[in-house]
């Protein structure tokens, strides 16, 4: 089935649910959508593929869906971006300047785990129980007998760490989850013809030198499905999926596509989605880091070379401490002072950096200003 043949049914599942949710009473619950039906389990598919959208329908399903008694799962894909875990640091887990340059953009969800890149080659599994049922290698348990029985030559297993291998080295799916008070949710990747060139170019460091307790991505190896079986459809892998999960937990639901941005069905999701996509987020809540790093220095007019050292101190995304180890002989010591100052307070950011230092570059000339220039965008460059 082709992209486009795909989306069409798509389409027209979406179409009659909302009619369906047309028809409801007005006097039903926000809720109404998952507490109407008498099934002890629902499989959703998510019909959009922008990140930030799934991952507020995944916080909005944890926080407003009563699951005790009750298993949730969601199918979702996403256009190319890249996903970091609640407590990670963005400046050492992906390629910031590339991820611009292609226009990839970066989301922070709020569970756990290291950094992915996600396209609309791989499948993410969202599993939702309550916090009593959590349950890791049953859920992944329904991915592996769901391959084996589409492919029994395929050699997958769940690991200790919660991935799974293909033939005992390849991942081929990555796990992260969150535990509330009384829910819980447990989300993978599944590769299926993922841009394994696009995922090694993003999923590098930005930023030399960065000292932190941030939780660090464990590189591995990785493959697609379809590397091993090239007959492998998208089709086919949703319904086996479907079938196996019915199997496991002895339930009978039909997949169901929704749209995670209907605020009569998901009331409140916008504003989660809002937050998702937000500075504050994605870069405000990463853990405090130190930067220590030299930067080269080059004059062509007349011909110098040197080496300065840079330290900063980064919270909540912001500069506490700079401080600029400049030889004399290339800067005055005053304007080395008065360039560090002037970043206290900003977003570690080369945009915000840029505006700060502008005012500054504007007071001098001829000779100074050029090697100014130099090492402004020498700092620049070292942040990402």
């Amino acid at each position: 089935m082709s992209e486009s043949t795909m989306m069409s049914q798509v389409r027209r599942t979406f179409s009659l649910l909302n009619q369906q949710a047309c028809s409801w009473s007005c006097s039903r619950s926000s809720s109404s959508f998952f507490t109407d039906s008498d099934s002890a389990g629902l499989v959703l598919q998510s019909h959009s593929t922008d990140v930030y959208q799934n991952l507020a329908l995944e916080d909005w399903i944890d926080a407003n869906v009563d699951l005790q008694g009750r298993g949730v799962l969601l199918l979702w894909r996403n256009r190319p971006a890249v996903v970091i875990g609640r407590h990670q640091n963005p400046w050492t887990e992906c390629n910031l300047p590339a991820m611009r340059r292609a226009g990839i953009p970066l989301a922070r969800r709020r569970s756990g785990g290291g950094t992915v890149f996600h396209d609309l080659g791989n499948l993410n599994l969202t599993f939702f129980t309550s916090k009593k049922a959590y349950d890791r290698q049953r859920n992944l348990k329904v991915v592996t007998d769901a391959l084996r029985r589409l492919r029994p030559g395929l050699d997958v297993q769940a690991t200790d760490r919660f991935d799974i291998l293909l033939n005992g080295r390849y991942k081929i799916s990555g796990t992260a989850s969150r535990l509330s008070r009384k829910s819980s949710y447990h989300h993978c990747t599944l590769l299926h013809s993922a841009d394994r060139s696009a995922l090694s170019s993003v999923l590098r460091p930005s930023c030399p030198g960065i000292q932190s307790n941030a939780t660090p991505s464990v590189p591995s190896p990785v493959a697609n499905l379809l590397d091993h079986a090239p007959s492998l459809q998208w089709e086919e892998l949703l319904g086996a999926l479907v079938q196996q999960y019915n199997t496991e937990f002895d339930l009978h639901s039909a997949l169901t596509v929704i749209d995670p941005t209907n605020e009569s069905m998901f009331p409140g999701v916008g504003e989660m989605e809002v937050e998702l996509r937000s500075w504050d987020w994605t870069f405000g809540k990463t853990p405090k880091f130190t930067m220590e790093t030299q930067l080269e220095l080059t004059n062509e007019q007349p011909p110098a070379c040197c080496s300065a050292r840079l330290q900063m101190e980064v919270k909540n995304g912001r500069i506490e401490s700079c401080h600029l180890d400049v030889p004399v002989d290339w800067l005055p010591v005053r304007l080395s002072g008065e360039l560090s100052s002037v970043l206290i307070g900003e977003r570690f950011c080369p945009h915000r950096a840029a505006a700060a230092f502008s005012a500054l570059m504007r007071s001098e000339s001829g000779a100074t200003h050029t090697r100014l220039h130099r090492l402004c965008d020498a700092m620049l460059t070292v942040m990402g």
